[in-house]
């Protein structure tokens, strides 16, 4: 919850964040560190990525990236919301659990 705000709140609201000094794409170890990015001046860039997080809890995390797409640029499917609701399916129903 941020700001008294939920994504499922009444409002239908999601709140997005920035990261701009990268701690969380650090900690998460989805900064880009690909020599090919930072050979050009790309340095700190967090990699294409999505996860679902049932209260707080790491559900499902996908990586858009390639060894020549490293940044996932170019084939973004595995983060898009079609790939991401069927992974989340897919591992709520190996868990036996509807989450969606």
């Amino acid at each position: 919850m941020i700001r008294g705000y939920e994504a499922n709140d009444s409002k239908g609201m999601i709140t997005f964040l920035g990261d701009p000094a990268g701690d969380l794409t650090r900690s998460l170890g989805m900064e880009l560190d690909h020599p090919g990015p930072i050979g050009a001046g790309i340095i700190g860039r967090c990699k294409r990525f999505a996860m679902h997080v049932v209260d707080g809890e790491v559900k499902v995390v996908k990586v858009s990236e390639a060894e020549n797409d490293p940044a996932g640029d170019d084939h973004p499917e595995e983060t898009l919301a079609p790939a991401m609701m069927e992974a989340i399916k897919a591992a709520a129903a190996a868990a036996g659990k509807d989450e969606l």
